[in-house]
């Protein structure tokens, strides 16, 4: 009978009728019928995740679980005795850490409030984590405000945790199987949840902020050193770098935070922060607000930089190639195992891609002594020999361009190759090596495993690339906005590494102080403008889509810059072609 009447009351909402629900209740119920196709008769089980995705979910986590461990499992003490569970999901709503009684584990298995449970609101239907992914907003999903009959016994408290970038990273949902009737029994577990997730948001802001300085901010003076409020991440201009949620309220509605000056909202400048510090009673340390209010402040120095030291290498030569892309990381792996023997390899991938630094980073991890590298443009079968006439033991011969060989020459490397069996080649080439068009002789004592540089739209670590080169090639000071980093991050770049590496180059040159900002930054450079970039080794212009957008993290605007298109023309493609985002 009560399932009977759930039903009936979700067809009033649809009907347009008031029931007296949460306004968010009544319109996700809407949602999970008419843009989910959810039946309220059925009483569908949890969602719960394969291992193998567990696994890869919880690893993208990682940084957020060791961040807010040590605060859930003091929340989890408070409310241990009162049977509640606590889950915390990544923004796309699976469960990738949890606290609950033992007593209760096959009970909280069932009702999927356990490890691997996927409650997004397209799955889960009306639910904690879901609507707080919806909204982003802290909400109480109690009993029979669950579009589900498997859920309606239970009462979820579920809250935002959101990176210092201002993006949902992930939901902390407090959860009761069976509960008292009112919905504001669950106001002290709203109060538990909202701040818990308050002071991860805290934790994580500072973990990230040894060289910067943070103010921190409450309004008022008791809880300033020991419980803030909110808190800002600032440059040595005053310029925000990062920020926690509560923080938006000092700045306009809608508007950005990110590389705005901290004296545009309140009265005060980056000179002041000295006088926030802990040495001064907190009372004394007042800030004005732009509208005519106060704040209390509490700022920290940033942490003297540590002096350099020799660090070791964990992977040699071929590590310092990748920041952790898994493409990429695939092929180093390949030719770290292959770096030791004599096959000889041909490496593939679009110009700038980094294809010579792998052949050299192969010769070092490899056995042989002597490195020989050739131009083939331009080659001629004299010059070659000069080259290798002094070679002595297992020798590198890198031969760059190997599409462009003149034919003579192809026939003398032929022949040098068959008499001197103790050179290894390694030929670098832009196109796939079966069009190379080398002699067939030749093309087999290069061709023993094909290695493909994936190139730079596809990669996921463009952010470590950008930081790496600055490290190396600017001061040590120079980093970019969070404006500058993102449109970088957005780039088609054509000329993948090489390019990047120039376009920080100049920007390096032109910015004033310490700081890249969006104006440094130079313009992409187009050596033939194409309104659809090419996939690397397809003549299907799309044949890339699913693989940029995985590099984007399926962020439509950035893929759409990458392109070079309309972010509609992104989304009508990804329709075309039934891609869906990983769940």
């Amino acid at each position: 009978m009560k399932d009977l009447r759930h039903v009936e009351e979700i067809g009033r909402v649809l009907d347009g009728s008031q029931t007296g629900r949460d306004s968010f209740v009544s319109a996700s119920w809407r949602r999970c019928v008419e843009l989910y196709g959810m039946d309220p008769t059925r009483s569908d089980p949890a969602h719960i995740v394969t291992e193998a995705e567990l696994r890869d979910h919880r690893k993208q986590a990682e940084w957020l679980i060791a961040t807010a461990r040590s605060g859930l499992q003091s929340l989890f003490r408070q409310v241990a005795g009162q049977n509640y569970v606590l889950l915390l999901t990544d923004a796309k709503g699976v469960c990738v850490d949890f606290f609950g009684d033992d007593l209760f584990t096959e009970d909280l298995r069932r009702s999927g409030l356990y490890l691997g449970s996927n409650w997004s609101e397209n799955l889960a239907g009306t639910c904690g984590v879901g609507a707080c992914i919806v909204l982003q907003e802290p909400v109480t999903v109690h009993q029979d405000d669950h579009f589900g009959n498997a859920h309606t016994a239970l009462s979820c408290t579920a809250a935002p945790i959101f990176d210092s970038l201002g993006q949902l990273a992930a939901v902390l949902d407090i959860s009761l199987l069976r509960s008292p009737a009112p919905k504001t029994s669950q106001n002290l577990a709203m109060s538990l949840v909202t701040t818990a997730a308050r002071r991860v948001e805290m934790a994580n802001l500072m973990a990230e902020s040894p060289r910067d300085w943070v103010l921190r901010l409450s309004s008022s003076p008791e809880f300033l050193d020991v419980d803030p409020e909110a808190a800002v991440r600032l440059d040595g201009s005053g310029r925000v770098l990062g920020y926690t949620r509560a923080a938006r309220r000092l700045f306009p509605d809608g508007g950005t935070i990110l590389g705005h000056r901290i004296d545009e909202v309140l009265n005060m400048s980056v000179d002041d922060l000295p006088d926030l510090m802990r040495d001064r009673p907190t009372e004394e340390r007042v800030i004005e607000t732009r509208d005519g209010g106060a704040l209390f402040g509490h700022a920290i120095a940033p942490k003297a930089p540590r002096q350099p030291h020799q660090r070791m290498r964990t992977g040699g030569a071929l590590a310092g190639l990748t920041g952790g892309d898994a493409g990429m990381s695939r092929l180093l792996d390949q030719a770290e195992r292959l770096a030791p023997g004599t096959v000889p390899l041909p490496i593939t991938g679009e110009t700038g891609t980094g294809k010579t630094k792998l052949a050299r980073a192969i010769h070092m991890t490899g056995k042989a002594q002597g490195f020989i590298s050739l131009e083939c443009a331009g080659l001629t079968p004299e010059a070659l020999a000069d080259a290798c006439l002094e070679a002595v033991g297992p020798t590198t011969l890198v031969l760059r361009r190997i599409e462009d060989l003149a034919p003579e020459t192809a026939v003398a490397l032929s022949g040098l190759l068959d008499r001197r069996p103790n050179l290894r080649p390694l030929s670098t080439t832009c196109l796939d090596p079966a069009r190379i068009g080398v002699p067939r002789p030749l093309f087999h004592r290069l061709a023993g495993c094909v290695l493909e540089v994936p190139p730079l739209r596809l990669r996921r670590d463009i952010d470590w690339l950008m930081s790496r080169h600055l490290r190396r090639h600017a001061a040590d000071t120079i980093r970019l906005s969070p404006s500058a980093r993102a449109d970088l991050m957005g780039r088609r770049w054509p000329g993948n590494i090489r390019e990047l590496e120039q376009v920080l180059d100049v920007a390096a040159a032109l910015c004033i102080g310490p700081v890249i900002d969006l104006p440094d930054l130079p313009g992409p450079v187009e050596a033939a403008p194409s309104p659809e970039p090419p996939a690397a080794g397809s003549a299907d212009p799309w044949a890339a889509l699913e693989q940029v957008l995985v590099a984007c993290d399926w962020n439509m605007a950035r893929a759409a810059r990458r392109f070079g298109v309309n972010r509609s023309t992104i989304l009508r493609r990804i329709r075309a072609a039934g891609l869906q985002p990983p769940a």
